[in-house]
C-alpha cells in the first residue's frame, strides 16, 4: 500500500546525532601587556585563540596592534600578565618555533629593488639544512611554495620586481614566503592594510582556505562578517593608536 503523502515513517534505528566537539584553545592571554622604555605599548589584554580557522582581532591599527601580533607569534615577550601557548606559559621561543609571521612591515617588508626569484631563492636557502646546496629558484619552486596561499589567483612571475607587484599579489607573496614551513600557527598583518576593499576580501578568502590546515590570526579595524571558516571575531581593547616605533634591543626576540 502506498504511504500517504506527508505521513511519517518510523524505524527501529536510533536517530543519528552529529556531535560537534569544541575547538581546543591553543593560545590564552590573561592581563597580557607590553611596555618598553618609552612607555606603554598595549594591554592589558585577555584573549583566547582556538585551533583552526581564522581568528580576526578587531582593533585600531598602529604600534599596539602590531606588537600584539608579534607577541602572539612569539616574536615579542609580554612584560606583564601571562600567555599560555601550546601547553606552555610565557614560552616565547617555543611559540616562535611553532608559528609563522607575514605581511607585517616591521618584520618582512621588502624595500630594496629585488626580483621574486631572488626572494624565493633566499627563503629556500634559509630553510634548507646547512649541508644541502640550494641553487636558483625555479618555476616549480614558485608553484610549490606559493600555490597554497594564492589558490586560484595568478602567481607573480619569477622575474617580476617585488615592489612593482599589484597590492594583493605582493601581500600574498609575502605571506607565502613567511609560511614556507607551514607551521601550526600563521599570524598575518591586518587585512585592512590593503587599500582596496576587494583585495582585502580576497585576502580573507585565501586566509580562510589556509585555516583548513593551520590556525590563522589576522586583524581588521572594522572586523569581518562571521562566515564559515572564521572561528572568532574578537574585539581587543587597550591598543595604542600611534605609529609603530623601533623596538629597542632586548624587547624583541631575534
Amino acid at each position: 500500500m502506498t504511504e500517504p503523502y506527508g505521513a511519517e515513517s518510523f524505524s527501529d534505528e536510533a536517530p543519528t546525532v552529529e556531535t560537534v566537539l569544541p575547538r581546543e584553545t591553543i593560545l590564552q592571554a590573561r592581563d597580557m601587556q607590553v611596555k618598553a622604555s618609552w612607555g606603554h605599548i598595549y594591554g592589558p589584554v585577555d584573549l583566547d585563540i582556538r585551533r583552526g580557522g581564522v581568528t580576526v582581532l578587531v582593533g585600531s591599527g598602529g604600534r599596539g596592534r602590531t606588537a600584539l601580533l608579534l607577541t602572539l607569534a612569539g616574536r615579542m615577550k609580554p612584560t606583564a600578565g601571562t600567555l599560555d601557548s601550546f601547553g606552555r606559559r610565557n614560552s616565547a621561543h617555543r611559540l616562535f618555533s611553532r608559528s609563522a609571521l607575514g605581511f607585517v612591515d616591521e618584520v618582512d617588508e621588502i624595500e630594496q629593488t629585488i626580483r621574486v626569484h631572488d626572494v624565493l631563492t633566499e627563503q629556500l636557502r634559509w630553510t634548507a639544512p646547512w649541508y644541502k646546496f640550494v641553487g636558483q629558484s625555479t618555476a616549480d619552486d614558485l608553484e610549490r611554495l606559493c600555490r597554497p596561499v594564492f589558490g586560484p589567483l595568478t602567481l607573480p612571475t619569477l622575474d617580476a620586481y617585488v615592489e612593482e607587484l599589484p597590492e594583493l599579489t605582493g601581500a600574498l607573496f609575502r605571506i607565502a614566503m613567511a609560511n614556507i614551513r607551514r607551521p601550526e600557527l600563521l599570524v598575518v598583518g591586518g587585512i585592512d592594510n590593503l587599500r582596496n576593499t576587494a583585495s582585502a576580501a580576497l585576502m580573507l578568502e585565501r586566509l580562510i582556505d589556509l585555516g583548513r590546515e593551520q590556525t590563522v590570526i589576522t586583524a581588521d579595524v572594522n572586523g569581518v562578517d562571521p562566515v564559515d571558516g572564521i572561528t572568532d571575531v574578537v574585539d581587543v581593547p587597550n591598543l595604542t593608536d600611534d605609529e609603530f616605533v623601533r623596538l629597542e634591543h632586548g624587547d624583541r626576540i631575534v
